[in-house]
């Protein structure tokens, strides 16, 4: 847990006994750890270099530790300093970059990325980088990234508080051990979705960047394009939030069997409401001609506008008539 701050596993192992002793002396902390008395004694001097640990001037040979409040805070003081000052030198260095660059405008709106590895480690950089969302279209088998690598990269960024959305083409649901990466990403509290068809792979960090593939020809190198800030990742987010809002929300029932279905749809009230609505009636006059309260159709039209991710009432009607919720008559 304290390689972050520059400490080995043994490092740590002595510290966590020193600081439940209090102080101790090499012989009778090696005896408790099972260790040989030289590598116990090396573990403290370089706890002492860290200043987690000191030698007792009472009594020689004797060492103590230093309370952790006191000393493993100003190690990762030292630590965010440091983390400060290499996220200042990479905006130094994106900017020389940016200015270095022949055709900067250019360069900032696309990069194109060759090879397996360096699409799989730019994949893999866009979910570790991420601070809010992780949005992704997924269709085929995977090209660059493996499986078990992605998994340890959304588990990271999970952890963190990122939230998944992600689109699967529902062939992809056939592949080998798909089921049980599909649980694993459940379970990680992932929200997945599943369409007929998707029109390519995507991935979208906090709607800030994005990585489309670019087609795939046997005997070439795969290729990829990452997209910066520009109105091409407007249109890429707005492909995303296109399908996902047309996508059913996929869960997995008993013995692993997929099921895809629309969760907390409307009901036959939530229908009448919008039927009334769309025929000219107001709040008002729709909770009394079905007899509801005022409060109860208005939340229930806010429920509806939060399934379809829509902002207006306009748009829900629209929506509820491409979903055939409500038709003509």
């Amino acid at each position: 847990m304290l390689g972050a701050i520059g400490l080995d596993d043994l490092q740590e192992t002595v510290y966590r006994a020193l600081v439940n002793l209090g102080a101790a002396e090499v012989p009778d902390l090696a005896r408790r750890l099972s260790l040989p008395d030289s590598d116990t004694e090396r573990a403290l001097r370089r706890l002492e270099q860290h200043g987690l640990a000191a030698q007792s001037s009472g009594r020689t040979g004797r060492w103590v530790a230093a309370p952790p409040g006191v000393g493993l805070g100003a190690l990762l003081t030292q630590q965010r300093h440091e983390l400060d000052q290499a996220e200042l030198a990479a905006a130094l260095l994106a900017e020389e970059y940016r200015s270095e660059a022949t055709a900067p405008a250019a360069l900032d709106l696309v990069e194109v990325v060759t090879g397996a590895s360096a699409i799989a480690q730019r994949f893999l950089q866009m979910q570790l980088g991420a601070a809010e969302e992780i949005c992704g279209l997924v269709t085929g088998p995977p090209i660059a990234v493996a499986s078990d690598e992605n998994d340890e990269a959304e588990e990271l960024a999970t952890t963190r508080g990122v939230v998944y959305r992600l689109v699967f083409e529902r062939e992809v649901l056939e592949l080998p051990n798909a089921i049980g990466e599909l649980a694993e990403a459940l379970r990680r509290g992932e929200r997945l979705r599943v369409a007929d068809r998707v029109p390519t792979k995507l991935i979208v960090a906090d709607r800030s960047l994005a990585m489309v593939p670019m087609t795939v020809h046997e005997g070439v190198e795969p290729t990829a394009i990452v997209v910066h800030a520009s109105g091409l990742l407007d249109s890429l987010i707005g492909l995303f939030d296109s399908v996902w809002r047309d996508a059913l929300p996929l869960r997995l029932g008993e013995g692993g069997q997929v099921v895809d279905e629309e969760s907390g749809g409307p009901d036959s009230t939530d229908l009448e409401i919008l039927s009334l609505l769309l025929a000219g009636m107001t709040d008002a006059s729709v909770a009394k001609q079905l007899d509801l309260g005022l409060r109860t159709v208005q939340r229930r039209v806010k429920g509806l506008m939060e399934l379809t991710e829509v902002t207006t009432r306009l748009q829900l009607g629209w929506h509820a008539y491409e979903k055939g919720w409500v038709a003509r008559t």
